[in-house]
């Protein structure tokens, strides 16, 4: 199952882990501290920059199946990462606003032409679909070991190095990934697609290099207008869905029924993501407010490194739902991609319910221990390797061949919308600048803000198990839908049948 090309990939994965979620981990102290911005204010641009780079996965899935092919694009968006660090770099050692938004809008842009590429050309290093989807959860940890690297040791960076130097880190990583991609070239353009194995003309480069900077000018109009921006996503996230639909209208009926079932998946993903959005600002909020001391008394951790116990957790979930899941269908128990994404809401119920206790219990002292958003975070990431690792599979077994990379990139979609509607609401909790933090405002704030979303979590968990029940029935419809059109196919061509049987 596993081969050099496949491990390969997963060490520029862990490099985009460890690059992309340790800027974002500092990110949040940088535009506080440095940039001077109000915690509203922040909250958006840190979760517009979980988010936005996903809804680019539009763009980037259309690019690699129209313009580029997919490593092209993969290799592309490594350099991205690369020069958008740099100018990270150069925004904090002058304090300049304009060149950190530009070096944040290229970075977001890198990660959606990276977003729908990655899964489509790992799954060609395989020599099954049930290899491929086997090895995805596992992959999914190898990339949240780079996360939990990232955003633990990010903070304590900035301590020694400061926000350039931590920056600069990213830059290297971002290269190492780059350099791999391209010694791996030839290897992996040999299990791509037609469109990696043609070469690319003088009309293609120009269509993506002018589709580029339209898209890294809007994503940077977008940082610097939050207010307008967020109407931008909902608006690009709105065009794809009804792009989608329009090829759905026009499809067979097997097909049709296909990619409405991957619709029902992207409603459901962008549930679940709303509450994983809440871990860069809201929770990231709380933490830097209320958590105090070393974790078990004996590991230091700085508050907003708090989002580091999540990729910990999923390091350890991605080969703990991998294992679960394949022994239950070895005795027989098979549960669909929607049903499990119930089992994620629960856990996200769970976790969310912790957290409101936490806050409604809250002393005077005003202090979480580290422990308890452990806790918090166990839960929530075992959800995340559900919904993250399972739903991708799901999309590509079931979306036509010519639009692949495009379905999966509705999975992008979905954390884009989720994103932005995460942070909108969690801007209902922000305080403004010198603000005191008291007992009775984080157990009324931060109680009935967490407690209302642990409430939300337990209806999502009856609505994706009716999803699941509609998704089974419409999948069935379509295998139907398939068998009669193949017999039918045979029944007016009857010649080619016959030949078969004879030889």
């Amino acid at each position: 199952m596993w081969n050099r090309l496949n491990k390969s990939m997963m060490v520029c994965q862990m490099m985009f882990g460890l690059s992309f979620y340790g800027v974002m981990v500092i990110l949040t102290r940088f535009f506080l501290e440095d940039l001077n911005y109000s915690e509203a204010d922040t909250m958006m641009v840190v979760g517009a920059f979980s988010s936005i780079g996903p809804l680019f996965a539009i763009a980037g899935g259309f690019i690699a199946d129209k313009f580029l092919g997919a490593y092209r694009s993969l290799t592309i968006s490594y350099l991205g990462f690369a020069t958008g660090y740099v100018l990270l770099v150069l925004g904090a050692s002058s304090l300049n606003v304009t060149l950190s938004l530009v070096g944040i809008a290229l970075a977001s842009y890198s990660r959606g032409l990276m977003s729908p590429s990655y899964p489509s050309l790992y799954k060609r290093t395989f020599h099954s679909e049930e290899d491929f989807e086997n090895a995805y959860p596992v992959n999914y940890s190898v990339n949240n070991i780079g996360a939990f690297l990232g955003q633990y040791l990010f903070p304590m960076f900035v301590l020694v190095l400061g926000f350039n130097g931590s920056f600069t880190l990213s830059v290297i990583m971002a290269s190492i990934a780059f350099i791999l991609l391209i010694v791996s070239r030839k290897p992996l353009i040999a299990v791509a697609t037609d469109m990696d194995q043609q070469a690319v003309g003088a009309k293609n480069w120009i269509a993506f290099t002018v589709i580029s900077l339209s898209m890294i000018g809007l994503v940077f109009f977008m940082f610097s207008n939050m207010d307008i921006g967020q109407n931008i996503v909902y608006a690009i996230g709105l065009a794809a869905i009804g792009y989608f639909i329009s090829l759905m209208i026009k499809a067979n009926k097997a097909d049709a029924l296909k990619m409405g079932t991957i619709l029902i998946m992207t409603a459901l993903t962008t549930a679940f993501f709303v509450y994983y959005g809440q871990m860069m600002t809201s929770m990231t909020l709380v933490t830097i407010n209320t958590m105090r001391g070393d974790l078990f008394g004996m590991i230091p951790i700085a508050p907003e490194a708090s989002m580091a116990m999540n990729p910990l957790w999923c390091i350890i979930g991605g080969p703990l739902v991998s294992m679960t899941f394949a022994s239950l269908e070895k005795r027989n128990i098979h549960f669909s991609t929607a049903t499990k994404i119930s089992f994620a809401f629960v856990l996200t119920a769970i976790a969310f319910g912790i957290l409101t206790m936490a806050v409604k219990a809250i002393g005077t002292e005003v202090v979480i221990r580290p422990e308890v958003f452990l806790l918090i975070h166990f839960f929530q990431a075992i959800g995340e390797v559900i919904v993250g690792s399972l739903v991708v599979a799901f999309i590509l077994s079931v979306a036509p061949k010519h639009i692949e990379n495009f379905s999966v990139s509705l999975f992008s979609v979905a954390m884009a919308l989720s994103g932005i509607i995460g942070a909108v609401f969690s801007t209902s909790i922000a305080l403004e600048k010198g603000q005191v933090i008291t007992q009775a405002l984080v157990k009324q704030l931060y109680g009935d803000y967490f407690g209302l979303l642990t409430a939300l979590a337990v209806v999502m968990v009856v609505v994706a198990l009716l999803a699941s029940a509609l998704v089974r029935v419409m999948l069935k419809k379509a295998e139907q839908c398939e068998a009669q059109d193949g017999d039918e196919t045979n029944n007016g061509n009857p010649e080619p049948v016959l030949a078969e049987s004879n030889q």
